[in-house]
């Protein structure tokens, strides 16, 4: 059985352990609905990967549920849609 040589100080054991921790998950915006998504998945909540409906979320529904969830990404769709780009004017006028 290996016995060690000299006593580990608890600062040592912690500078050691010091990157040993749990870490933020990288997030991106779904382009589609606008919900955080992991990286390089498909959205849970519209079923899109870079611009291409790859599952069909709606068809695993049930009615109730299916009609509330394209009344969100009808909403999230013309939300983006109204957007316009702010003028110079409009810009020195907002606060922040």
């Amino acid at each position: 059985m290996a016995v060690p040589k000299k006593h580990t100080t608890k600062g040592s054991r912690n500078q050691r352990r010091s990157h040993i921790f749990l870490k933020e998950p990288g997030l991106t915006i779904c382009a589609k609905c606008g919900k955080p998504v992991k990286r390089h998945t498909v959205c849970a909540n519209c079923g899109f990967y870079k611009g291409v409906e790859v599952v069909n979320v709606l068809a695993k529904l049930e009615k109730k549920e299916r009609k509330s969830r394209e009344r969100e990404i009808k909403e999230t769709e013309k939300e983006k849609k109204d957007e316009k780009p702010m003028t110079m004017e409009e810009l020195s006028k907002k606060k922040f």
